[in-house]
């Protein structure tokens, strides 16, 4: 340990620590898609939190609240995302994990400090439509029980940055 990563640790607290309600917006541009409406029972359901989704319009998927990127998944649909004990899973597509990471593009690397709005990964939508997936980008709170609610408030057309979930102590 360096003399001085105490204050690096200090500061990565700092640019977590997120005020409540926390408001959590869309991760891409397109039709916004309810939790129940979702195509995947594992999400529809939530087993996984309290969740929605995005059908996306272009092939880009952003930052839904500052924050640390707490992994990527080795085959590139899926990252996720510590925000002030809020644990995020950003999924793209149903399904996709078979892709084996062709067709995908992250921008993030674990560990990374994010801001709001903050380019995330880029995906080919037409290859995962023609390798026969849904390609529906999914924003689960993943320890959605930590908290008081977890209220979806996203409708219609969105686009990044929109308010679509909120979290509640």
């Amino acid at each position: 340990m360096a003399i001085f990563d105490f204050l690096k640790e200090k500061k990565m607290r700092e640019e977590t620590v997120i005020t409540f309600p926390a408001l959590l917006g869309a991760v891409s541009r397109g039709q916004y898609v309810k939790m129940k409406e979702i195509p995947d029972e594992i999400f529809s359901t939530g087993v996984l939190g309290t969740c929605c989704g995005v059908e996306p319009e272009e092939g880009k998927v952003y930052a839904p609240i500052g924050g640390k990127i707490s992994q990527v998944a080795d085959t590139l649909h899926a990252v996720g995302i510590e925000a002030g004990g809020i644990e995020l899973l950003i999924h793209v597509g149903i399904d996709t994990v078979d892709m084996n990471g062709r067709g995908f593009h992250v921008a993030v690397k674990e560990g990374q400090t994010v801001k709001k709005g903050d380019l995330l990964l880029e995906m080919d939508l037409e290859m995962i439509h023609n390798e026969g997936h849904p390609t529906v980008v999914i924003m689960a709170v993943t320890n959605s029980g930590d908290y008081a609610a977890v209220e979806e408030t996203g409708s219609g057309e969105i686009i990044p940055g929109d308010n679509v979930l909120r979290v509640c102590k």
